[in-house]
């Protein structure tokens, strides 16, 4: 490893090292410590500070914090939670979510405001879900009814984005892709029939002797069906983050039972102790600053964006959980919904790279995406109210039919 990289990983560590302890000394005001981690970055990076510098090295090491964040966001999902009712409403939201940003995208392209429709509609339909999970757990949601609705609309909203972006953002040929991606599919259910039957008890006896030895083989065993997912997809012209979020889904059908606990707590720990924070600062090293500050009109792009996300995924809130939810919670999943950042990061680099986007329009976004998750959650949670209750967790989802 050369000089330069060595010493920009070393303050990325240092600045990830600092998030926490910057959102501990305010967590009267709640920052989530992504958004501290992207600050530190553009702090550090060359359009501040200029002391650390994103070098192949660097720039590696953030992408696979990107794929271990989405791994880990297919890893938390508890697809028997989701399953029916509040999946099916969750993908109806995403596709109405999908026409409003189509049609404030195309709005801003007629004005000269955008280059593209299709990427600003994309980013507005996202939703942080490993952002969000962590809030929602340690607030005393996630396991609650309105905790799996927020969980179902956040799978959507990274998954299919996800799909978006492999068919429509990085290939030229949408229809071979989508053959590509066809194939890939019967890949993941082929490796997931293995993987739950694969759950002999000689092969748990196995996992679990070396669960805690130094061989941490179902650690080593999940990052090599990442980084396999990963290329697979990246060799059929796919984007990456779909295999690594495939690759999530498939290590936690493989751990259901005793194991999943003990497995995502070192799983969690190597992301979000080591490679996610890394991403984060390298993101923030990458923010184009000076083109969202020469400009008082860019910045005035920040709320317009902010408001775009929450009407796109407030709208499906609000429309269709009349039945499932009260006035206020349909509000406060409108907010959690709204919550956006890591796909709206991967969505306004490949604008830059492919020139479909204005660098101050990829500023502003990553500006909204910043406040979202910083403003979103908190007002989801006090529209929500902190906790759950028993008849909370204990109701039952309507039928899919009904």
């Amino acid at each position: 490893m050369d000089s330069a990289s060595a010493s920009s990983l070393a303050l990325i560590i240092v600045a990830a090292v600092l998030a926490p302890l910057a959102a501990e000394a305010l967590r009267r005001f709640r920052i989530p410590g992504v958004v501290l981690e992207i600050a530190f970055g553009v702090v550090i990076g060359q359009q501040v500070l200029g002391l650390a510098e994103v070098t192949p090295v660097v720039a590696g090491f953030g992408n696979l914090g990107l794929s271990f964040l989405m791994f880990l966001a297919g890893y938390e999902i508890d697809l028997e939670r989701i399953k029916g009712r509040p999946l099916s409403l969750a993908t109806r939201g995403w596709f109405l979510s999908l026409a409003i940003g189509l049609a404030g995208g195309a709005v801003m392209v007629l004005d000269g405001f955008a280059h593209s429709d299709l990427l600003i509609g994309l980013a507005v339909t996202t939703t942080a879900l490993g952002t969000l999970l962590p809030m929602l757990s340690d607030g005393g949601v996630l396991e609650s009814r309105f905790g799996a609705l927020v969980q179902a609309v956040g799978t959507v909203g990274e998954f299919l984005p996800i799909v978006a972006i492999a068919l429509l953002l990085t290939s030229d040929n949408p229809g071979t892709t989508a053959l590509l991606l066809v194939a890939f599919i019967g890949l993941a259910v082929a490796a997931t029939l293995l993987a739950t039957r694969a759950r002999t008890p000689r092969v748990i006896g196995l996992m679990r002797r070396h669960l805690d030895s130094s061989a941490q083989l179902p650690v080593r065993i999940a990052v090599l069906l990442v980084v396999a997912l990963v290329w697979v997809a990246g060799h059929l012209g796919l984007d990456v983050l779909l295999g690594a979020f495939t690759a999530g889904i498939i290590v936690r059908l493989f751990t259901a039972g005793e194991q999943a606990e003990a497995v995502g707590s070192k799983l969690s720990a190597l992301g979000f102790g080591f490679l996610i924070p890394i991403f984060f600062v390298v993101s923030g090293m990458k923010f184009d600053l000076d083109a969202l500050l020469d400009e008082p009109s860019t910045l005035l792009r920040v709320p317009v964006f902010l408001a775009l996300f929450l009407l796109a995924r407030g709208v499906p809130a609000m429309l269709f959980y009349r039945r499932e939810l009260s006035r206020r919670d349909r509000a406060a999943l409108a907010f959690f919904s709204a919550a956006a950042l890591p796909l709206v990061v991967v969505i306004t680099e490949i604008g830059l790279e492919t020139d479909r986007m204005l660098p101050e329009n990829a500023a502003a976004l990553v500006g909204a995406g910043m406040l979202s998750v910083l403003l979103y959650p908190l007002v989801g949670f006090a529209l929500h109210g902190r906790g759950t209750t028993a008849d909370d967790a204990a109701t039952p989802f309507e039928s899919a039919a009904g």
